[in-house]
């Protein structure tokens, strides 16, 4: 959710309110057609205590989604179910996604902390070492005691 609570009087797009009569007339299908998409587990309301449906303005529109798949595009009920199983698994993933999404940005701000602190606590009596380059010339030491006899 978002945080807030919810009024629990609120209604949602995912609040089951209408009959399926109401229902029926309101994605303009027969309710027998209704309880067959139910059967098939193509749109499956809310049930009350009594066991009778109640649709939701989201399951309206999921009840007109499929007739214009099955009426408009000749899909068959079996190929429209697949479609509406993809779509919420598409859903969810990007849900998924954005999930995943948030955390890394968190993990990157955190780990920016960690390293603005590291930085911050480097001894600066310390010089930087920088590579000398490399020379062909040769160096010869002597300990200073003995002189060479040239």
């Amino acid at each position: 959710m978002d945080g807030r609570r919810r009024n629990p009087y609120e209604l949602t797009e995912e609040t089951p309110v209408y009959v399926i009569s109401v229902a029926a007339q309101l994605s303009g299908l027969h309710p027998q057609t209704l309880r067959q998409y139910d059967r098939l587990g193509l749109v499956s309301p809310d049930r009350t205590a009594g066991r009778g449906r109640r649709y939701s303005a989201r399951d309206i529109e999921l009840l007109r989604t499929v007739q214009q798949l099955s009426q408009d595009e000749g899909i068959n009920l079996a190929g429209i179910k697949r479609i509406i199983e993809l779509e919420n698994q598409v859903a969810a993933l990007q849900s998924r996604v954005a999930e995943l999404q948030s955390a890394l940005d968190g993990a990157a701000a955190a780990m920016q902390q960690r390293e603005a602190a590291v930085h911050a606590s480097y001894r600066r009596d310390l010089v930087p070492y920088q590579e000398v380059q490399q020379t062909s010339a040769l160096v010869v030491w002597r300990p200073k005691g003995r002189q060479a006899s040239d």
